[in-house]
Parts: structure tokens; C-alpha cells; sequence
């Protein structure tokens, strides 16, 4: 279902309608209470528990395995290898075809021949409980042949360099190089330019709740049901199917409660698939459950980013063109079905959106390693992209001396020439850089502040303001994944009817994973039909129960999702309204629901209770007139096609001190804004805004995967590697300005990766600004104490 422009709202704007409003969540007090559902917390008839035998090697030929002296121990069911498995579960190749080149080698659920990063599984042990199969793992005798590991992505190309898979011919994975308008011509017109290289560290996602599945074949009914915490149901059965060799009716996937996401489980693991394989294999129910350990060597890592870049920029502030030479690496496989190319193309495409920047010039590199895969995670490219722009940008305002503010006002896209595209091809259908700009400002006093700073810059004390404006991609559609083959829907479908006794029972596609989809959908379904939230039921994460969709990714569960229940709940309001016509020997258009009854559309006064209605229509038909057929069901999907995303905007800001004797940054405050659309729950979209800057805030300070020269991850547990916690969380103001976009009558862009796109580079920019009367600049995340201090020449 498509709209080619924005229609009027008439059906939420009636005076019980939730859309704008703050309501408690539905799933709120059985959560509060402890009653959730975790895949941890299964247990079925028959279970067994596996555990993965890993590779403390980065790269190593497997000699053997001998599982023998595993399999004699007490309560083990079995002790499979990789070339066992391979039997019941074909291997994947993580490629699209609509990026050019992109190239990896097949990939096993457990490795057959070799081991290529530290964690990979090299066989399953297979138990009673998960205590009999850890001890059971250590009698699995595995002899290796250690390999040379590619660890450092800038000699991966070096002709010294060993090759990974021999036969890709090299270890580039990917590359894409473009030239729009002239760059050239555009720094040779700069009276300045300015450069740096900007290195971001590899970090990963620290869900609460790890992966997790529970694998059930019931041989008697050829089917395979997957319990998991994912965020695309379908996606996953899909996929389960092709490779077990099965049909997509065989395989149900089942999403109850989980414990976030980011985007660490929208990928295909390896482990995972061999979880569904052992199932099928051994004819009975396995779980798997990773420790905190596994999630760090095998939950996807993002961000390890490596970029030379440049802006020229004219005495006037006018900025004349940008450059990027980008270079990540990947680990040894491109991820599957997504692809681990995705955040090196999107850093491509968004370095310097919010400007008017006709002259760019683009390179970049995704080269193979012997490390943990990489690939898509919350903001996927964003925070890279806005770093280097913004990053550019206030070198560029120091070199002719002029305010980092003025310098963006000079340069931001006008508000009224939208639409536009930008030099890399991207499609603008509405922002707001000004208003928000100009929002932004007058939230966080910035004259003021910057009196402040210098006040107090006097007597030694050395705070920091820094501004980053971002565009985030939300609403993809086909163009993202569909046009490149892979199979990940990029619409979604909502069911609602009216049961027996009157209220509404909603099914949905999009998933729930902390971000209220539950919540949002009852609200605009309540909205539409004039019922209340708690008569309405939301049913989501089951693909035996929901209509085919994409599921929750890219901030697009209330763009895609929520106009398909839009679009759904009106045509069965229609329904519920002829019906009601014909009971009251009226017409639809003299009447309206409203407090779950059929009310005068005139002066509101009731006319009959949905209940009573449902009762005539399920029990008593006969008493109808002649030729009524009620239909109190309606399905609807929803799909963007007239712009490949939409695209929401915002602007950050950080306040910061910076301790120049021990190099620690003390953050003081963050202000947000962000146009994201039309608001369906003011308090879900400022607390998923304020969950992302505290995650930009990890990667800005604290959070990176460090690794050795041999590929060993040297801080794969919560006591070395970092993340944010309250005491170091900043209070995070959030506002908002309203461009809703045209193509849905709901008009609602996404929401959730705002917040990270832009913090990292907020707090990079007001660390360098407090390092000012010092001359430092720093280019690099995480801004360590010692990172501070080396470019202050204290150590």
C-alpha cells in the first residue's frame, strides 16, 4: 500500500487518539515483573545443550579432531565436527550483486579445514546440560598448524602480506571510488585546506541478553521451529530453510522477549546455523546460549575504520570540496546475508550530506583478516561518516578562524531546496539543518556557554564545546538489500481484527526488542479504530502467526510497520462501519467508533458497544440483512517506492572537561535535536535518542577491541573493555522539529540510530576544543586518558 503524498491525518486526530502521546508500555509490567520470556529461560522435553569447541588460533590449518575420549563423558549426546555437519547444512557466501566486486570465500557453520580468527568453532559437544558439555570441550583434542595472521589492515594488500583465501586472489574484499563535480578544481579554489587521518576503534554491540537460540526438529513433522532472539523473524526462516534444504513452510521461527539488539542479532552466525543443523542432525530440541566471552570473539564487531580525508574551504567559510581515502577490515568472511561491505559504502555516501558540497572525491577499501567478523551495528557507517565531516568541518572553521557555529550555517543545505541529491547519489526529501540548528542553540545557550569557557579557561579549567549536524538513513526499502539478491524483505505487513468480544488483536512483522514496536503499534491501531490501548493486542515475532516482513532493523519499524497498521486499521474501521449501518439502518459516513462503541459521527452520542456488534456479527449473522457479509479482518503491507530511504536529520552538541594533568574527559552535558517526523510516542523516541548518544558516548571514550599482532582479542570480558555506565553519562536534553515525510499518511521517519550517529563526533570536536590553547588536535576514538596525554605532550 503506497501514497503518493502526504494525506491528511484526519483518522488520528480524533480527540482519544494516542498519536504524540506518552503512554505506558503494554509489555511494561510483566517485563517489571519478571516475567519475561528469554530463550535462556526455555526448556523443552528432550533438550540438549551445546557447546562450541573454538580455535585459540587466529589463522590455522586443522590437522584433526579427535573426539573420542569427548564422547565417553557423562550425560554427552554426541560430538560433531565441521565435516560431519557438513552433511546437513550447506555453506554461504556473504555477497550482494548490486556492489561491484565485492568477493568472500564460502563459509561453514563449523570449520572443515581451517580456523580463520580466534573463536571460530571447530566442533560441537553436545550434552544433557551446559555444564556437561563445557566439560565434556576440553577433552576434544584439536591439532592445529598455526598459520600467519593478517591483522594489520593497512599491509593486507601488500604483495608480502599472506592471502587468506587463495582462491580470491588477494585479501580486498571490496572497493568503490568516485569523483562528483570537480574536486580538483574545488581545492584548487581553497585559500585553505585541511587534513587529517581519522582512525576509530573496532568495538562490538554488549547486549544485555547474549545470543541465544533453542533448535527443535520434530521428525514426525518434518518441521524445524527456531526459538531466538532476532530482529527478523522472517529473514531467518528464509534462510534456515535454504540451507538445511528444506522448505520455508518446514521452518518457524519464534522472537519472544529479548534483551537487545543494536544489530548484533540481524545477522546469520555461524554458530547459530550450526545450532539448527545439530537439531535436525540428532532429531531433537538444542540450545545454545553464548557466555559473555563468545559474544565478544563472535558477536559482530563494527567501526574499525582507518581515513584520510580532507576539506577545502575559502576565507568566506564557503567550503569547496571534500575528500575521503577510507580502509576497514572485515575479518575473514564477509558477513552473511547483509554483507560486511554495507559500513564502508555508507561512510562513502554520507561524509559531507549536510552540506552543500558539489566537488567530493571517494575511495574505499574493505580488505579480509584474521579477526572477528565485521558488519552492521546500530548506525550502521554513521558515526564514521559524521566524524570525518564534522571532524573536517572545525578544521576547516580553525584554519580561517572562524566559529565552528557560523561556519555550518554558512555551509548547511537551505532548508527550502529540498528535494535534492547529494554528490553521492543520495535522495533528499525533506530536512531541517536550520531549524534544528537554530533549536539547538537556544536549548543549550551557546553564547552563554561560550562565555563560560573562556572565563573559566582562565583559571585553568579547560571545558570544550562541540557541534556535529548528521543525517540518518531510516525507511530503507528494496533498494538497500532486495535489488543486490538478498533475500531480507523490505516491507512489512500488519493484520488486525475485531474478536468476539470486541476488542482488537493485532499481528505485525516488525519485532520487538526494547524499542516499544508493541507499544507504538496499539497506539496507532487504537488511534485509527477508537479503541482503547488495552484492547488492543499486539502479536509479533512468530512467522507461523504474522504477515511476511522485514522486521525491526534501520529505524524502520514505525515508518514501515507502523504505516502498514495504519493503512490495515483503517480499511477494518471501514468494515466495522458498514456493518454497524446496516444493524442501526444508518450510513457509514453518519457514524464513528469512538471509546469502543459505534457513536453519531455528529455529537458523539453512542449507538453500540464493538461487543455487542461482534456478538451479532460472529454469533447471530442470520439477523443481518440480506447480502452483509461482514469482514472484520484486514491485512496490510506497506513498502517505500518513491525514495530508496528516507532520510531524518538532526543536530548534537557536547559540553565537556577536559583534566589536561591526567587526560580524563568528564562529560557535563548532551543536547540532541532530531527530525524524525511525525512523533508517535514523544518518551520512546527521546529514550531510544538517549540510549544512542550513550552508545556514541562508548565509542567516543571508552570502547575498543583490542587486538595483538597475532590476532588474539586481549579484552574479551567487561573488566577490560569498557562501555558507559550512569556515572559517566551526561544529562542528554532532547528536542525535536517535525518534517513529516510525504510518501506514508503516517508520515513518521525512524528514530533509533539518531543518537549514535552524531555523539562520537559531538564529543571529539568539544575535546579538541578544549585543547585549543594547547595546539592539539586529535583524529582518533576512543579519546583514551593516554590518547589525551600523548598529544599533549605529557608522556
Amino acid at each position: 500500500m503506497n501514497k503518493p503524498a502526504h494525506a491528511t491525518l484526519s483518522e488520528l486526530d480524533r480527540p482519544n487518539s494516542y498519536i504524540g502521546k506518552t503512554v505506558p508500555r503494554p509489555n511494561l509490567d510483566r517485563l517489571l515483573q519478571g516475567r519475561g520470556l528469554y530463550v535462556s529461560d526455555m526448556e523443552l522435553p528432550r533438550m540438549a545443550h551445546v557447546v562450541y569447541v573454538r580455535s585459540p588460533h587466529a589463522h590455522a590449518k586443522i590437522v584433526s579432531v579427535d573426539t573420542q575420549a569427548a564422547k565417553q563423558k557423562p550425560g554427552v549426546v554426541a560430538v560433531v565436527t565441521g565435516e560431519e555437519l557438513a552433511d546437513v547444512i550447506t555453506p554461504w557466501v556473504g555477497v550482494l550483486s548490486h556492489m561491484k566486486g565485492l568477493k568472500s570465500a564460502p563459509q561453514r557453520a563449523i570449520a572443515v579445514d581451517r580456523a580463520c580468527w580466534q573463536g571460530e568453532a571447530v566442533a560441537a559437544v553436545v550434552a544433557s546440560s551446559r555444564a556437561a558439555a563445557e566439560d565434556a570441550a576440553e577433552f576434544v583434542a584439536v591439532e592445529y598448524e598455526e598459520l600467519e595472521a593478517v591483522t594489520d589492515m593497512r599491509t593486507a594488500l601488500d604483495s608480502a602480506t599472506p592471502v587468506i583465501h587463495a582462491s580470491l586472489g588477494d585479501n580486498l574484499a571490496f572497493e568503490r571510488t568516485f569523483d562528483a563535480g570537480a574536486p580538483d578544481a574545488g581545492f584548487a579554489e581553497a585559500d585553505e585546506v585541511a587534513e587529517a587521518e581519522f582512525i576509530f576503534g573496532r568495538h562490538t554491540g554488549v547486549t544485555l541478553e547474549p545470543r541465544s537460540v533453542v533448535a527443535d526438529w520434530n521428525a514426525a513433522e518434518a518441521r524445524l521451529t527456531i526459538y531466538q532472539g532476532t530482529q527478523a523473524p522472517h529473514m531467518v526462516q528464509n534462510i534456515a530453510a535454504l540451507h538445511l534444504g528444506l522448505e520455508e513452510a518446514q521452518v518457524r521461527v519464534v522472537c519472544k522477549d529479548v534483551g537487545g539488539s543494536f544489530g548484533i542479532k540481524v545477522h546469520i552466525y555461524a554458530d547459530e546455523m550450526a545450532t539448527y543443523a545439530l537439531s535436525k542432525l540428532l532429531k531433537r530440541p538444542v540450545k545454545y546460549v553464548a557466555d559473555r566471552i563468545e559474544s565478544f570473539n563472535t558477536d559482530i564487531h563494527a567501526r574499525d575504520h582507518r581515513c584520510k580525508a580532507r576539506v577545502g574551504v575559502k576565507r568566506d567559510g564557503t567550503i569547496t570540496a571534500f575528500e575521503i581515502d577510507d580502509l576497514t577490515g572485515i575479518g575473514p568472511y564477509s558477513m552473511y546475508p547483509r554483507t560486511s561491505a554495507i559500513e564502508a559504502n555508507q561512510v562513502v555516501n554520507l561524509v559531507g550530506g549536510p552540506y552543500v558540497t558539489p566537488n567530493y572525491r571517494a575511495r574505499a577499501r574493505v580488505v579480509f583478516q584474521n579477526k572477528n567478523v565485521m558488519c552492521q551495528y546500530r548506525a550502521v557507517g554513521h558515526p564514521i561518516a559524521c566524524s570525518i565531516t564534522e571532524g573536517l568541518v572545525d578544521l576547516a572553521a580553525a584554519k580561517i578562524g572562524m566559529d565552528p557555529v557560523e561556519i555550518r550555517r554558512r555551509n548547511l543545505i537551505a532548508d527550502d531546496a529540498y528535494p535534492c541529491t547529494s554528490p553521492a547519489g543520495l535522495r533528499f526529501e525533506l530536512l531541517s539543518h536550520h531549524a534544528s540548528l537554530d533549536k539547538l542553540l537556544k536549548m543549550m545557550n551557546y553564547d552563554a556557554l561560550r562565555t563560560e569557557q573562556a572565563e573559566l579557561c582562565k583559571r585553568g579549567i579547560h571545558r570544550g564545546i562541540g557541534i556535529a549536524s548528521f543525517i540518518e538513513v531510516t525507511n530503507p526499502s528494496a533498494a538497500f538489500y532486495g535489488v543486490g539478491g538478498a533475500k531480507i524483505s523490505s516491507q512489512d505487513g500488519v493484520a488486525v481484527r475485531l474478536d468476539a468480544q470486541g476488542a482488537v488483536v493485532c499481528q505485525t512483522s516488525i519485532t520487538e526488542q526494547g524499542q516499544g514496536s508493541e507499544s507504538l503499534t496499539a497506539q496507532i491501531v487504537g488511534s485509527v479504530l477508537g479503541v482503547s490501548m488495552e484492547k488492543v493486542r499486539v502479536i509479533l515475532g512468530d512467522t507461523d502467526q504474522t504477515p511476511y516482513g522485514g522486521g525491526t532493523w534501520a529505524s524502520r519499524g514505525a515508518g514501515i510497520g507502523g504505516e502498514a497498521a495504519l493503512q490495515a486499521a483503517k480499511v477494518l474501521r471501514k468494515n466495522i462501519l458498514e456493518v454497524a449501518a446496516a444493524i442501526l439502518q444508518s450510513t457509514p459516513a453518519e457514524l464513528d467508533i469512538a471509546n469502543n462503541r459505534i457513536v453519531n459521527a455528529g455529537d458523539g452520542s453512542p449507538r453500540i458497544e464493538l461487543p455487542e456488534l461482534a456478538r451479532i456479527v460472529y454469533f447471530r449473522p442470520d439477523t443481518l440483512p440480506p447480502g452483509i457479509q461482514p469482514e472484520l479482518m484486514a491485512t496490510r503491507h506497506f513498502v517505500p517506492r518513491q525514495y530508496p530511504f528516507a532520510f531524518t536529520n538532526g543536530v548534537q552538541a557536547s559540553w565537556l572537561e577536559v583534566d589536561t594533568d591526567t587526560g580524563f574527559v568528564k562529560l557535563l552535558k548532551h543536547w540532541v535535536v532530531e527530525d524524525c517526523g511525525v512523533v508517535v510516542n514523544p518518551q520512546l523516541v527521546d529514550e531510544q535518542i538517549r540510549g544512542g548518544v550513550v552508545q556514541g558516548l562508548g565509542a567516543a571514550l571508552f570502547e575498543k577491541c583490542i587486538y595483538d599482532e597475532r590476532g588474539q582479542l586481549t579484552n574479551a570480558n567487561m573488566a577490560d573493555y569498557l562501555v558507559p555506565m550512569s556515572g559517566e553519562t551526561p544529562d542528554i536534553d532532547v528536542g525535536h522539529v517535525v518534517s513529516p515525510t510525504a510518501e506514508s499518511e503516517l508520515g513518521a521517519k525512524g528514530a533509533g540510530e539518531a543518537g549514535t550517529a552524531g555523539a562520537a563526533a559531538a564529543v571529539a570536536n568539544a575535546v579538541n576544543d578544549a585543547l585549543k590553547p594547547f595546539g592539539a588536535v586529535i583524529t582518533e576514538i576512543p579519546l583514551t586518558p593516554q590518547l589525551i596525554l600523548t598529544a599533549l605532550k605529557r608522556i
